[in-house]
């Protein structure tokens, strides 16, 4: 009866609904262990708080995915159109009025219910919606400047430089997956070179600028964090260095399942730093698994690219899945010290709101994607 109906209801690509579920079960487990302490410091010792709000999170997270991927993708094109038209206010709002934390205005707090809401995380998947569908529509005019390149670039160019004075890693990784779908999306490599070139020399200004000026902001972060990864025995370096005793204490059998004694003293172990408490329970085997399923979303992602002969379809499926999968190995790197520390979250793993909805919303579009190929062509896109 249960296959009945996962046959019946889920569509799609049947591994990547695989890899949703596992890391699902890894993220229930690693926030119920790595919360104890904000409960006791918060809800009077109760552990179950933090459990039970993260398991509707990821309950509502997932009928979002569910409700998602039963749109046909190209629906997703419309949405495109008018998206950034939301965005743009909304981050300069943000940026200017919204809720400060840790010198950084990344967050709107919603009236009435309280709930804080990341603007970038909507801006993210609006961006890349807009790219796919300019890329995909102008694909007879791809090598012209003025006609293709110019009305793709300068949108990308305005959000990502108004998420980045108070997130410099989302803009990073958002301008990144843009260049990358522009290279997938045949734009020549001298627009794409000429526009990393452009982007470097106006991050040298911006920093030159901060400096004549005295502003702050988040570049005395930045700079510090940079520099403590550069003295990787600096005392300051904190986080890395308890995320390093988490995995060196797991070990390859690891401590076992909510026996972490590193969430006492690692800075969010629930969100950025959940990554070594996997690797402190579970041992390798715990941090391979996640590895693999990341590796395998974008495995399936690059299947559908292969087998989708529209455009849009493959922008889509290769920009939803390449920014999780960068954010998801950004995150990985940090915590194994390869990486200088960004607060960016492990998607679908993390404890979170918005972020986890929209991780949500991206993967919705990925099987709606893949559920389209399979229908156009015939083909199962879930056999490997």
């Amino acid at each position: 009866m249960v296959k009945e109906w996962i046959e019946n209801n889920l569509r799609g690509d049947k591994i990547i609904w695989f890899i949703v579920a596992v890391l699902s079960v890894f993220s229930l487990l690693a926030v119920y262990s790595s919360t104890g302490t904000l409960a006791y410091k918060y809800q009077s010792g109760n552990t179950e708080y933090y459990f039970l709000k993260h398991f509707f999170l990821l309950a509502l997270g997932l009928v979002i995915m569910f409700f998602a991927h039963k749109i046909t993708y190209t629906a997703y094109s419309k949405v495109a159109r008018v998206g950034l038209f939301v965005v743009i206010p909304m981050l300069l709002f943000t940026l200017l009025g919204g809720t400060n934390l840790n010198d950084a205005s990344r967050w709107l707090t919603l009236p009435v219910v309280g709930l804080t809401f990341q603007t970038s995380d909507f801006a993210k998947l609006a961006l890349i919606l807009f790219v796919a569908r300019a890329l995909s529509r102008k694909q007879d005019d791809i090598a012209n400047f003025k006609e293709a390149f110019l009305p793709i670039i300068v949108p990308v160019v305005v959000v990502c430089g108004l998420i980045f004075p108070a997130n410099f890693s989302t803009a990073a990784i958002l301008f990144t997956t843009c260049l990358f779908l522009m290279f997938i999306g045949r734009v020549r490599a001298r627009f794409i070179f000429g526009l990393l070139g452009i982007g470097v020399v106006a991050l040298a200004l911006f920093l030159g600028i901060a400096k004549l000026v005295n502003y702050e902001g988040r570049i005395s972060t930045w700079t510090n964090r940079i520099e403590n990864f550069r003295n990787g025995d600096s005392e300051d370096n904190y986080q890395a260095e308890q995320a390093k005793i988490a995995i060196a204490k797991g070990g390859v059998m690891g401590l076992g399942p909510g026996n972490s004694e590193t969430r006492n003293f690692l800075p969010h172990p629930y969100s950025d730093s959940i990554f070594p408490i996997i690797a402190e329970e579970y041992g390798l085997i715990g941090p391979f698994i996640v590895l693999l399923m990341y590796i395998l979303l974008f495995y399936r992602a690059v299947v559908m690219v292969r087998k989708s002969p529209k455009a849009f379809a493959t922008l889509l499926a290769f920009g939803c899945s390449f920014s999780l999968v960068f954010q998801a190995m950004i995150n990985m790197a940090v915590a194994t010290n390869i990486f200088p520390v960004t607060g960016q979250p492990l998607p679908l793993v993390s404890m979170g709101g918005t972020s986890m909805w929209f991780t949500s919303l991206s993967i919705g579009i990925l099987l709606s994607v893949s559920h389209a190929i399979q229908k156009e062509g015939g083909e199962k896109v879930a056999t490997v």
